[in-house]
């Protein structure tokens, strides 16, 4: 994906990715499948400045990240791709696109991210990129209990 841009998520832009629907299995990452999620989606003052759209070269919406400062030396990233961009092999270049940007705005040495163990799809772009496997842990969300992969890089 050539020609993206960030910017602060706007809270039209919020509503419109809490519309999106994933197909099975990815329908675990729809934001209307966890309450406490979307509310911090929605919510300008849970979101504050974590949230970043990301725009192609035509000025549409094609996904997001979120970038968490874990620890002075730490951002943990999120990223979704519009549902209709998955699947295409666009996930690397998307995540390219976030990682750089992020280490010009953050200036972090490392890199962070979870992701449940069934969605090996993003588990391969990730390492890929360079993300290592560092630990599996049981999370609580969108109604029970999931496994979940916390992966990690050098900046």
């Amino acid at each position: 994906m050539e020609g993206l841009h960030f910017e602060q998520l706007s809270q039209e832009d919020a509503g419109a990715i809490a519309e999106w629907h994933y197909p099975e299995p990815y329908s675990f990452y729809d934001w209307s499948a966890d309450p406490g999620d979307l509310r911090e989606l929605l919510d300008p003052a849970l979101r504050g400045e974590a949230y970043w759209a990301v725009r192609d070269e035509t000025d549409e919406l094609v996904g997001y990240f979120s970038f968490k400062p874990k620890d002075e030396q730490t951002v943990e990233i999120g990223l979704g791709l519009r549902p209709d961009l998955t699947g295409r092999g666009l996930g690397g270049s998307f995540l390219a696109a976030g990682l750089e940007f992020a280490r010009t705005r953050f200036e972090p040495a490392r890199f962070v991210l979870s992701v449940a163990t069934f969605n090996e799809r993003a588990i391969k772009v990730y390492e890929r990129a360079g993300f290592s496997r560092e630990r599996t842990y049981m999370h609580s969300t969108n109604g029970g209990e999931w496994e979940f992969l916390e992966m990690s890089r050098p900046v």
